[in-house]
Parts: C-alpha cells; structure tokens; sequence
C-alpha cells in the first residue's frame, strides 16, 4: 500500500491543530478557509494549494518548513513495522525496551499487560475501536503466562483468524521445556524466546519473520 503524501499532510495539521486544542471550524476561521475544505485535507481527501498551506501553516503558529517535516517523520513512522509486546510483568518489559533502546531500534513498541488486552488491541476491539484504520502489528511479542488469557489462547486465536494469521509470533517463556516450544510451534509460532529479550536473543530470529532488519516494512505493504 502506497504512502499518500496528501494523508499525511493532513495527518500532520490535524495533530498540530490537536496540540492547540482549537477545532476545524476555528483552524478554517483563522486561516480563512471553508470548514469543508480544512475537513477535506486533514482526511486527505484534497490536495491543498501551496497557498493553502501558508495559511494553515500560519494559523497553526508553525512554519512551512516544520509542517513538512512533521510530514517527513510521519513517512519515516509508517515504514518502521509495529511490534506488540503483551507482558504482564514491569521489569520484562522494562528490560526488553531498555534492551531495545540500547541496539537503537526505533521501531514502535506497544505494550499490552494481558491475553485480553492483547486480542482488544490486535482485533481493535474494546478499549482499541479507535485502531480499526491503522494496520494490525506486524509483530508480536507474547508472554505464556497471562492474567485473563494465556498466551497460548492469544495465540490460537491470532491463528484461526484468516486477517491475522500471518502475522509473526515470537513466544516469550520462563524456560526452554522442549513440551512448551512443541505446542506453541504446533499452534504456528515462529519461534520462542527465554526471557528476558535481549536484541541479541530477538535478532537471531528475524530471518525467520520475512523482514528485514531494523525492522522495515516489506516493500510490498508499502505499494
């Protein structure tokens, strides 16, 4: 799917107009513009004039220059693949993003703290309704031991849905118990990791997911 320049101008002025806390009619107010038409480019659904812009831009109290930046770090943003973490313990997560943070990987990392968190977020159901327009996770990071629902129950499910069942899971487990691997093999995990995760530990993986490292998007998803 390709990245469309005007989505993403109009993603970067209704996130500056979100900052100000002003509405679409009072953003059309100062900059001189029909509501309709400000509607139309924060959805991209129009590609505004370079004269458009200025006014936007000065109604938002930034610059041109700046608006397209933000545009510039959106793009950058949507090539990076989302990884979901779902663990219910603070210091594994703590060690996994620190451990993250100090390989450098920029990726977006969304933690979830339980089995039903994690369908909410994937399913962009419950408490996630809001994600049902972006892309689902193109990894995810999966604790066994759940509160609410196992991991492998989250898992099961990733796997009988026909949207999401390409999606790549790592397993996370306390030990290497040859029974625990087996069956989350068996139920189509990529691979399993004894925790906590270093980069080292989830690199060795990554030939296994279908993407390149750090972690960028397929070509494919972005045409």
């Amino acid at each position: 799917m390709a990245i469309d320049p005007k989505a993403l101008l109009g993603a970067a002025i209704k996130a500056e107009r979100s900052a100000l806390g002003i509405s679409q009619q009072e953003l059309a107010y100062r900059a001189g513009l029909h509501r309709t038409y400000v509607c139309e480019v924060e959805r991209g659904a129009r590609n505004p004039s370079i004269a458009s812009i200025e006014k936007l831009a000065s109604a938002l109290q930034i610059s041109v220059s700046a608006l397209f930046e933000q545009t510039r770090d959106r793009s950058q943003a949507k090539q990076l693949v989302e990884i979901l973490l779902v663990e219910d313990n603070p210091r594994d997560v703590q060690l996994t993003l620190r451990g993250f943070a100090k390989a450098k990987i920029t990726n977006p990392v969304h933690v979830v703290r339980d089995g039903a968190e994690a369908l909410d977020f994937i399913f962009a159901t419950g408490p996630f309704t809001h994600r049902r327009d972006t892309h689902f996770p193109q990894i995810v990071l999966l604790d066994l031991n759940l509160p609410k629902k196992s991991g492998l129950e989250v898992l099961k499910q990733i796997k009988a849905n026909e949207t999401t069942r390409d999606i790549p899971v790592v397993v996370l487990t306390t030990s290497n118990r040859s029974r625990d691997i087996a069956e989350c093999r068996r139920r189509g995990a990529v691979a399993c990791i004894v925790k906590p995760v270093r980069f080292e530990s989830f690199s060795e993986v990554t030939p296994r997911l279908s993407l390149a490292w750090a972690l960028v998007k397929p070509k494919a998803d972005l045409e």
